[in-house]
């Protein structure tokens, strides 16, 4: 007996030490992830798959060794949580290296376990701040997962909860930090009711939670047998509207543009959080590199870049450049006016946009020597030319757009230029905090129509109703392009992909809204193109207009929109 139980006692040790072994290996694993480059493909996948495969042997190992851990080692409920939360960040982090949407769901399976099995519930009572401030991270993690998959009947509950453990966390340590986490929740706060610019309601009016991503039933269609020359490969979403609100290195445009750019999600692995425990999922790593087939474009989410960060992530994407494939450089950013506005030089006299705004309180040098610099970190269209030795779809969104509108196509590659208007109507510029007109349209062109009209609350049915005429303009337009005999060929190789050819048909839908709307007069006010698209066989057919106009109607608006026949676009 007493030989049975001294083996038990070494067996109890072995797997103590076991378990210890596989956790400091998982900490120094995933400590080391934030030294690997932000950029390029290979480099890091090799250590997220020994890092994936750490964590699931730990993850496995606490779950069939649970009662000796607890009995022996002292293995706390939050000890748990918090490896399930490195594995969420994981996965969260994996999704933001390839872009695909259903490692979200992986992500949110672990995080959503955490709190329905009330892992952190014991926290506060360890009288330890630094595991407050871990349960606090937790949850704004958990936020940001559930504000990108629009979960937010979740996240309003989250945010509610968040609250309250800030005021435990404040009240119980007195932290010199207590700021810094109101603001958060602040941001938060804010970033939520921004985001919901209209109100969508069913019949009871409760508010209705509806995604803007790409799904086949609002991919436009394509004229049969047209040739698909090139698909979108990379993608680089850039944002420094200083007035604009964020969350967590996400502006509002940031934001809605990267859902722009990617498939819906299959929600096929969310039902293991209903399991006894979570488990790691299919890593990417079981059945191969699943990056190898994409389902989305890869994207880099850049908040305020320095001029040397956007182009560092540049060349990679650049790099990076599969053969038929094609990039979209996408820049939600103040604009930084030029010295001269008369010049031959529009490479780099006409100006840019700013994609890091100098530190507030930053003192401005107002000598005569300092007026000879340019700003560092404008990014002016001549930065731009090395990269169109690649097909380049550009997408700027600024108050100084035109500065990129006389583009020149220096290698004959495909090239393209979607650009903002420069100015909205008073009325509007409250807006701006809430995001950027042009990118509302490219996000979801029947909300941009709403805003543009005052349109504050829609009922559902109304809502699907109009949705299926902007559907039909989508269509119609599509036709369009695939037909029309002026258009520039740098279009028509990018119109074979679904994402380039989405974006160019929203354009035209927000180019005919604005140039109908009498609110907005004058070129200044509306988005351009370049190369420009043909105005008689797309941007001002009739049937398009008629398209729209009846849309209006539709809404109850149409006395906010001129006729046809009385637009001048030189007004």
């Amino acid at each position: 007996m007493a030989t049975e139980v001294q083996n038990l006692d070494e067996n109890e040790k072995k797997i103590v030490n076991e378990f210890c072994h596989h956790l400091e290996k998982s900490k120094q694993l995933f400590n080391g992830l934030r030294d690997l480059p932000q950029y390029g493909h290979k480099q890091w996948q090799s250590y997220f798959g020994r890092t994936f495969d750490v964590y699931t042997k730990l993850w496995k190992f606490q779950q069939q060794h649970r009662a000796i851990l607890d009995s022996k080692y002292g293995l706390k409920r939050w000890q748990i949580g918090e490896i399930a939360s490195k594995i969420g960040q994981l996965y969260y982090h994996y999704y933001l290296r390839t872009s695909e949407t259903n490692y979200l769901n992986e992500s949110f399976s672990f995080y959503s376990a955490i709190r329905m099995r009330a892992y952190y519930s014991k926290a506060s009572k360890e009288e330890r701040p630094d595991l407050m401030v871990k349960k606090l991270r937790y949850y704004a993690r958990f936020i940001v997962v559930c504000l990108l998959l629009k979960k937010m009947k979740l996240v309003r509950d989250l945010v509610r909860e968040l609250a309250k453990q800030i005021d435990d966390y404040t009240g119980t340590y007195e932290p010199e930090d207590h700021m810094e986490w109101n603001l958060v929740l602040g941001e938060i706060k804010a970033f939520i009711e921004a985001d919901s610019i209209i109100n969508v309601v069913d019949v009871d009016s409760s508010s209705i939670v509806l995604s803007h991503r790409l799904t086949p039933l609002n991919t436009p269609p394509l004229e049969k047998g047209t040739p698909v020359y090139l698909t979108l490969q990379e993608v680089l979403i850039v944002g420094n509207c200083h007035e604009q609100v964020k969350f967590s290195e996400l502006t509002l445009d940031m934001f809605r543009m990267l859902q722009t750019l990617e498939r819906e999600p299959q929600d096929d692995l969310s039902n293991q959080i209903y399991d006894n425990s979570p488990a790691p999922g299919r890593t990417p790593f079981e059945n191969g590199d699943r990056t190898n087939k994409r389902d989305n474009p890869h994207k880099y989410l850049l908040y305020k870049p320095t001029y040397g960060q956007l182009n560092t992530f540049l060349a990679s994407a650049f790099k990076e450049l599969p053969p038929n494939g094609a990039m979209v450089l996408y820049i939600s950013a103040d604009g930084c006016p030029g010295n001269q506005k008369h010049t031959d030089d529009a490479a780099y006299d006409l100006g840019g946009v700013i994609t890091n705004s100098r530190r507030e309180g930053e003192e401005q040098n107002k000598s005569k020597k300092a007026e000879l610099y340019k700003e560092m970190h404008c990014l002016h269209p001549g930065d731009l030319y090395p990269y169109t030795r690649k097909p380049l779809f550009l997408i700027i969104d600024s108050s100084n757009s035109s500065a990129f509108q006389n583009f020149p196509n220096m290698f004959g590659q495909p090239l393209v230029c979607l650009l903002s208007p420069e100015q909205v109507p008073v009325t509007m510029q409250d807006q701006q905090l809430k995001g950027n007109l042009f990118t509302l349209f490219l996000h979801c062109p029947l909300m941009a129509m709403c805003c543009v009209c005052n349109i504050g609350d829609i009922p559902i049915t109304l809502w699907d109703k109009c949705q299926a005429q902007v559907d039909k303009f989508v269509a119609d337009a599509s036709k369009l392009f695939s037909r029309a005999r002026k258009l520039d060929h740098a279009y028509v190789q990018f119109l074979g992909d679904d994402f380039l050819r989405l974006l160019l048909l929203r354009f035209v839908f927000c180019y005919i809204v604005l140039i109908l709307h009498r609110g907005f007069k004058g070129p200044s006010y509306y988005p351009a193109s370049h190369p420009a698209l043909p105005t008689d066989e797309i941007l001002e057919h009739p049937a398009l207009y008629k398209l729209v106009l009846d849309l209006a109607n539709m809404l109850e608006v149409r006395g906010l929109f001129a006729e046809p026949g009385d637009v001048d676009i030189s007004a």
